[in-house]
């Protein structure tokens, strides 16, 4: 019997991890290992919105971040989307993360979260966090922030793909979030393993919400045209 993409995400997702050697102050995020919130959460996520058969584009940030996927498990999901815009209650403890808020804007404007999730998968690049060690302070960091970093987590992160690939079931086009490092990166790795067919680079809602935000109004409009081409 053919599994739903929700069990096929599930799987992924509680067998993931990083056994590999990490730089002096980097530590690994494994929100699927760290906690059974998180774990239940992502079940009743996944399961709404991915209980299915249907294949899907694959959307790619960069690697999970302290208050959003780091903190429900779900990309681009704050606590706050997942009660007033998902219906996923959950009040042991509160996120508000400014890329998940621009996220679910796009998401309403596009038609609402049923109508997105049937047609995209969000992940990340890299599907796991990191964190460095600053004076007992954790600071989210990205798997490119480094090169050190970078070339520990490469083979992790091209097997990754391939799972999220076999999940989601489209190549003939990824959407990267992150016009810069993170687009780049991608597209060298899509050179040589050929991964899709084309790679369309959205600018990085962190990006917008922080340095944007004016015109917001114009990426959302911007993503929607993206996505619908």
């Amino acid at each position: 019997m053919l599994k739903t993409v929700a069990e096929n995400i599930l799987k992924f997702y509680w067998d993931v991890h990083f056994d590999g050697h990490l730089p002096s102050q980097i530590q690994v995020m494994n929100p699927f290992r760290e906690s059974d919130d998180i774990r239940k959460l992502c079940h009743r996520f996944y399961e709404k919105y991915y209980s299915d058969q249907e294949n899907r584009v694959l959307i790619l940030g960069i690697n999970p971040g302290r208050l959003g996927a780091g903190a429900t498990g779900i990309p681009f999901t704050d606590t706050k989307r997942l009660n007033d815009d998902c219906g996923i209650h959950y009040t042991i403890f509160k996120t508000h993360e400014p890329s998940s808020a621009f996220i679910y804007e796009m998401i309403h404007a596009f038609g609402s979260p049923e109508i997105f999730y049937k047609k995209f998968y969000i992940n990340s690049v890299c599907p796991l966090g990191f964190v460095s060690l600053n004076n007992s302070k954790s600071i989210n960091y990205n798997y490119y922030d480094s090169r050190e970093l970078e070339l520990r987590v490469r083979d992790f992160i091209i097997e990754n793909i391939k799972s999220q690939i076999k999940i989601a079931g489209r190549t003939d086009v990824c959407f990267c979030l992150g016009m810069g490092k993170n687009y780049n990166y991608l597209s060298r790795l899509n050179k040589q393993y050929q991964f899709f067919d084309k790679i369309v680079p959205l600018e990085h809602p962190r990006y917008i919400m922080q340095y944007k935000n004016k015109e917001k109004d114009r990426y959302i409009q911007e993503y929607i045209q993206k996505l619908r081409m």
